[in-house]
């Protein structure tokens, strides 16, 4: 295990950005383009778009080769600032993407295992790995989460799950986990990657919640300092970058890094952002030179306030405590703020909804019984404020959410459902759309995702049961939001045309 990041900016170059040196100097240099993109440095943007965006968006929207670096990128600008990203994180190789972590996961999952080969995947991922097997063709081999069934929560799935999955799957090319989760759940990454490299075969860890982890010891684990082969990081979540800035790193010889740039070269943009780029230069220089800092003032800011929601009457800050254990996770970020509103009889969908009403505070994540306020270096004691205030209008109006409408939360055994068929071929099958009350027993053509935090119900291939759809449907109707689904407001449910006569003699119709 390598140290954890320094931030003390005493390698050498962390000083340095080298991409926003070369926008300065683009700009000091008077480079005019008669290319992309046809703004023209904002001179054709309409008014009102410069009113409300205004110009700097535009001024640092130039093409990455052609305009930040020479037709041919000479100035190996890009090649430069992945290097200190990777120096600044102790990975071997790093690779920008500004499509966000949810292409960095598919090309990941691409440079692990072909189209038709086995690859372990937790069941909690979030739905960007469930596109990615879509598209990939890969056969997935489902690891049970840690469930917490009193608190209707999932935990990442443990190294002996992970065990257990390659005993029966000795065929699988690697696996993949989620860590932290959006709850602040953090897997036992050392152990899992034992587990794999015991067999050769590479961990890819979506840790798109995790870019502040390097950068203090109170932190959980980082996957690059846990021993995972592939990591990947959304620098648009906990960091300073720009939405859909992403970053993925490798290390050790179980991943060719050719493979990697390939498979992300394959299903990334030719019209990379620059902003994008410019954004996750510059937090890597801050993070280098000032993160510990920084992140000790987040964590001292929040614990204030973990304390001052707790003394809230009905207010329950979820802790290490109620995460962390045997059969539960192996750590705990505490910068996720999940407030558990079970005393206080309201669901979370309505307790975000006033906040936001009421109040201008938008929290992250809202379940049938939670709402998470995401705290990171950024904030101060004026919006922890702003918070606390909220929290207390909340308490105040609760009783004009009571009672909290019922969502039938299954029991895990019955929140799982078969895997009939593989997800591709169930996607791309022959569909239809059936009435709801009709579902139970076909298989799903189609995803079936509350967001946030997007880890899918439903997956195309699974065989829909009676639990699983009147969950969703009482759901919806206490606010739960279903943006992937044909229907969102789940009157009908996409199915493979095919599966009728199964339907009629499915399993556990409820």
């Amino acid at each position: 295990m390598t140290p954890r990041a320094q931030s003390d900016g005493s390698r050498g170059g962390q000083h340095e950005a080298p991409v926003l040196g070369a926008l300065a100097a683009y700009h000091a240099n008077g480079e005019i383009g008669f290319s992309p993109p046809g703004h023209k440095q904002a001179r054709g943007a309409d008014p009102e778009v410069r009113r409300v965006l205004g110009d700097a968006v535009f001024l640092g929207d130039v093409l990455a080769s052609g305009g930040l670096d020479d037709r041919r990128t000479r100035g190996r600008v890009l090649e430069r600032a992945e290097r200190l990203m990777a120096e600044a994180v102790h990975a071997e190789h790093t690779f920008f993407s500004t499509c966000g972590s949810s292409l960095s996961v598919k090309a990941a999952m691409l440079a692990v295992a072909a189209p038709h080969q086995k690859l372990l995947v937790g069941r909690d991922a979030h739905k960007s790995v469930v596109s990615g097997l879509i598209l990939c063709g890969l056969e997935p081999v489902w690891v049970e989460p840690a469930w917490d069934t009193g608190r209707a929560i999932a935990h990442p799935p443990s190294a002996a799950a992970y065990e257990d999955a390659f005993a029966r799957h000795p065929d699988a090319r690697g696996a993949l986990v989620t860590s932290p989760t959006p709850y602040g759940a953090a897997a036992g990454l050392s152990a899992i990657a034992e587990v794999c490299h015991r067999r050769g075969v590479p961990l890819v860890v979506d840790e798109a919640w995790g870019a502040h982890l390097p950068f203090h010891p109170d932190l959980p684990s980082w996957a690059m300092d846990a021993g995972a082969d592939i990591c990947v990081t959304s620098i648009h979540k906990m960091g300073s970058g720009l939405e859909q800035g992403s970053v993925f790193h490798l290390r050790g010889d179980l991943v060719d890094p050719a493979d990697l740039a390939s498979r992300a070269d394959l299903l990334g943009t030719t019209s990379p952002s620059v902003p994008l780029y410019a954004g996750m230069d510059g937090w890597r220089r801050q993070m280098a030179l000032h993160g510990e800092e920084l992140m000790s003032g987040a964590l001292a800011l929040v614990g204030r306030v973990r304390k001052a929601v707790e003394a809230l009457d009905g207010l329950h800050v979820d802790g290490a405590a109620d995460y962390c254990g045997p059969g539960l996770a192996a750590d705990f970020d505490p910068l996720p703020v999940v407030i558990d509103l079970d005393d206080l009889g309201v669901s979370g969908y309505d307790a975000a909804d006033l906040l936001r009403r009421c109040h201008h505070v938008d929290p992250h994540l809202a379940d049938h019984r939670r709402i998470s306020a995401q705290f990171t270096h950024a904030d101060d004691e004026a919006t922890a404020r702003r918070l606390l205030a909220a929290l207390e209008g909340l308490v105040r109006r609760a009783d004009g959410l009571r009672p909290a409408p019922r969502v039938a939360v299954p029991e895990p055994a019955r929140l799982r459902l078969e895997q009939a068929r593989l997800p591709r071929d169930a996607y791309f099958a022959p569909h239809e759309d059936v009435p709801v009350e009709r579902a139970a027993g076909r298989v799903a053509a189609e995803m079936i995702t509350p967001y946030p935090p997007g880890i899918p119900v439903v997956l195309p291939g699974e065989r829909l049961t009676g639990p699983v759809l009147d969950y969703l449907r009482s759901g919806v109707a206490a606010g739960m939001h279903l943006p992937d689904a044909r229907d969102p407001r789940l009157r009908t449910v996409r199915v493979t045309r095919e599966a009728a006569a199964e339907g009629r003699e499915g399993p556990d119709r409820g």
